[in-house]
């Protein structure tokens, strides 16, 4: 077989691995970056110099990119103790805040908790949906090059026919991410506006643009493609067009409020499609069920009726973000909040259970009423994670004064009794903090950071014999790599530069 071939059959034909095993990987990076905050409340306390941009940079990378990295490869058996080390040096550091607080000091902990319940923090922005669209993010950015080296294990790669792969989630976890923030989320249009349909038209063609593009310079240079993910001419930009498209439109149509029911009737009414017509010998065997792929409709019929589901996941993310935007102040409301999440998320997961067993399991290449609860699931648990740990974290800087961290809630009020505490709490400090902060720069140019890891992994393929590369060479290139797409990000950011298309 050719390089190309070979490389096209390594990531071909896989089954994928346990739900279970995909969602203790997927949460991991919650608890890093509560760690990461917690270490900075620290040594901020410690040294009363503030981290330069370096410093700050590397302590990012290590906590957020470097588990990512080696959770997706040498440590994929070892998930378990990467929770052990993870929270042990979480609860390490918490104590260690709470031994050295500067804030209630002789008081029980259990009169701080109440008035740590009774704290208002700032609403308006809501760090965990930058967190959980920022490991999206990077999680794709590192599997979409790992998965061309032998140490990724091939049941994280995209599943051929059925089943969870770890590669699976990132384009749904995508959607879903940019649905909680989508314009229609965050009021950006007003409803019945004449000019709304056509500014969600105007908004697409870039993403024509990079879909075309991507189009003719894979088609040109001859770079290895997995067919059965989109098919012949399909890529992730088309989907993310006619998603766009589909879903500006039934916002027009429905209120933000039933976008569950609009998500719900689509999967339902498309399994049953599935089911009883020959949608699905059409879309794994093609209309002479033979695998064809003559003609437009075969060539793209993976990619065409997967976005079906797609617009299902994104509908549900529009429900979310609409419940999760709404204006709140208390601490204790965004515990229940949290907590709310979570319980739907096991929720969805009970579903998925039942679905997998008495319907269908999970399928990619369709899109399915599975793989929609399933990657539905699997957001809401990370956001609630994320959610939890932010609440966590702003307990250490409520015992810490002046502590600040960039991408987390600020507290604005504290109980009446401590009105000065309160006001130094958002202090001239962290008014003056830049945001030195690899999470805010990478959610402020994500499609940059996409594309930008794209390209570079196009240029590894072409430049690095994937396929047999040792353990250490591979880790070291996968950490250069995304080493050096952060620190592009990273630059943009500082230099308070948003890269955009429109």
């Amino acid at each position: 077989m050719s390089q190309k071939q070979m490389k096209e059959a390594f990531v071909s034909n896989h089954n994928g691995t346990s739900v279970l095993e995909i969602t203790e990987g997927l949460c991991l990076p919650a608890l890093c970056i509560l760690c990461r905050g917690l270490l900075i409340i620290v040594s901020q306390h410690l040294c009363c110099s503030s981290h330069t941009w370096r410093t700050r940079f590397f302590i990012d990378f290590a906590f957020l990119i470097v588990p990512l990295v080696t959770t997706l490869t040498i440590f994929a058996s070892f998930v378990l103790l990467e929770y052990l080390i993870v929270i042990i040096f979480g609860a390490g550091l918490l104590y260690e805040t709470y031994c050295r607080r500067t804030c209630y000091a002789r008081m029980p902990v259990g009169k701080i908790l109440e008035k740590f319940l009774k704290i208002s923090i700032e609403s308006e922005y809501i760090p965990a949906i930058s967190c959980f669209r920022v490991i999206n993010s990077a999680f794709t950015a590192v599997a979409i090059l790992a998965v061309d080296f032998p140490l990724f294990p091939r049941r994280f790669a995209k599943t051929e026919l059925y089943g969870t792969g770890a590669m699976d989630f990132g384009v749904g976890g995508f959607i879903f991410g940019t649905a909680m923030v989508c314009p229609e989320v965050r009021r950006k249009y007003t409803k019945g506006s004449r000019l709304y349909l056509t500014k969600s038209l105007y908004s697409v063609w870039p993403l024509v643009f990079l879909g075309v593009g991507r189009l003719v310079i894979i088609k040109s240079i001859g770079y290895q493609e997995h067919l059965t993910e989109y098919g012949v001419h399909w890529n992730f930009f088309f989907t993310l067009i006619v998603v766009k498209l589909i879903t500006s439109l039934l916002l027009i149509i429905f209120p933000l409020n039933k976008s569950w029911i609009v998500a719900i009737s689509i999967t339902v009414f498309y399994q049953l499609a599935l089911d009883f017509t020959p949608l699905k010998r059409l879309i794994l065997y093609g209309s002479d069920g033979s695998g064809t792929r003559v003609g437009l409709l075969n060539a793209n019929r993976e990619g065409i009726s997967s976005t079906l589901g797609y617009v299902a996941i994104h509908m549900a993310g529009v429900q979310t973000g609409s419940y999760v935007l709404k204006k709140r102040s208390h601490i204790k409301d965004w515990i229940k909040v949290a907590c709310c999440i979570l319980l739907t998320a096991i929720g969805f997961f009970i579903s998925l259970y039942i679905v997998q067993v008495n319907v269908e399991v999970a399928s990619r290449r369709m899109a399915n009423l599975a793989f929609c609860i399933w990657i539905v699931a699997s957001c809401l648990i990370l956001l609630s994670s994320l959610l939890l740990g932010d609440i966590i974290l702003n307990f250490a800087k409520f015992l810490i004064k002046g502590a600040t961290v960039p991408c987390s809630w600020k507290i604005i009020q504290s109980p009446a009794a401590n009105r000065k505490y309160s006001e130094s709490l958002v202090s001239e400090a962290e008014r003056k903090e830049p945001t030195l902060c690899l999470i805010t720069a990478m959610n402020r140019n994500q499609l940059i950071f996409f594309l930008l890891s794209n390209v570079t992994t196009g240029l590894v393929n072409l430049l690095v014999d994937t396929l047999h590369s040792s353990t250490l060479w591979a880790l070291f290139v996968l950490n250069l790599y995304m080493f050096t797409n952060c620190l592009v990000i990273y630059v943009l950011h500082l230099q308070d530069k948003t890269v955009k298309f429109w």
